[in-house]
């Protein structure tokens, strides 16, 4: 009974890792009708719709510095989504999770000054060096989708900050619902056409929702979940192992062939996003972006 309640959490967050992959399997599949933009408007403002439902947020209460909170934090939350996904158009899933997760690294690095802390940061850039050393034997990384992800890591390095602060200052997870929606409506231009095409072509309509329930609610909810078991440390380690399950399934679901070098480049980054976790402090705001996060990390891409 002690072994099965050890290895319950573990399962919640694989589970987790598992439904985020499948997600964004289903994802791409649709950037040929909506683009990687007007599937990205679609997931948050489902997402949206679905979390103001549940919290029912008090927003005409709020103070103008929570208004401002929460307004940065819904753009770097759609800046991340959507920078996310137009890399997945281009890039392969593996990759992608990858690179993307320089952003908290860099952000524990800057914010810790500790000497652990920034030589995994070397740790993980020399990782995104095997990447360009790969591409040197023609198997290179598109060089446009990979500025899009770095921009998207560096939102998700702002996402963190903001998320750390707003979490603080507006109660429950209204926060949260009002970041989607002010997201939601920062991606209208994407989501209107999006939506249009989705009502002229109803066949659609499940994978979208495929995507939404996979990509947000299902790994959402496992990893609330694990966190009543885990200490957040653990959280992070675990969620650290998300690179090894995106190149995972995106060798297994969209075909995307794995060099050696990417091999390793991947398993050195998830050492230094793991690393990073292990040192972790209680009281660092880094160490979310790890994992460590005092908020959730709802449609991060093919993740949260």
């Amino acid at each position: 009974m002690a072994s099965s309640a050890r290895l319950a959490p573990v399962a919640l967050i694989a589970g987790s890792c598992v439904s985020l992959q499948f997600g964004a399997a289903l994802a791409v599949q649709l950037f040929p009708a909506l683009g990687s933009w007007g599937m990205t408007a679609l997931r948050v403002l489902i997402a949206a719709v679905a979390v103001l439902l549940i919290a029912r947020p008090a927003a005409w209460a709020w103070d103008r510095r929570q208004w401002g909170l929460v307004a940065g934090y819904g753009l770097a939350l759609g800046g991340m989504n959507g920078f996310f996904y137009a890399s997945l158009a281009v890039l392969p899933l593996g990759p992608a999770v990858a690179i993307e997760f320089l952003g908290p690294l860099l952000l524990a690095a800057a914010l810790s000054r500790r000497i652990a802390d920034i030589s995994w940061v070397v740790l993980a850039l020399g990782a995104m060096g095997l990447f360009a050393l790969d591409g040197m034997n023609g198997e290179h990384l598109d060089p446009t989708g990979v500025m899009l992800v770095l921009i998207a890591a560096a939102f998700w390095a702002l996402y963190i900050r903001l998320g750390a602060r707003v979490s603080r200052n507006v109660p429950g997870l209204g926060g949260l619902g009002m970041g989607l929606a002010i997201a939601a409506i920062a991606l209208i231009p994407f989501g209107v056409p999006a939506i249009a095409i989705v009502a002229l072509d109803p066949t659609l309509v499940p994978l979208v929702i495929g995507t939404v329930v996979l990509a947000s609610v299902v790994p959402y909810s496992l990893e609330l979940l694990a966190l009543r078991r885990l200490s957040q440390r653990a959280f992070g380690i675990l969620l650290s192992l998300e690179p090894v399950f995106a190149a995972l399934f995106g060798w297994l679901l969209l075909a995307q062939d794995l060099s050696p070098l990417r091999i390793v480049a991947i398993v050195l980054v998830v050492a230094a996003s793991i690393g990073t976790a292990i040192g972790a402090r209680p009281t660092d705001e880094a160490h979310p972006g790890t994992g460590l996060t005092p908020v959730p990390i709802p449609a991060r891409g093919s993740d949260r």
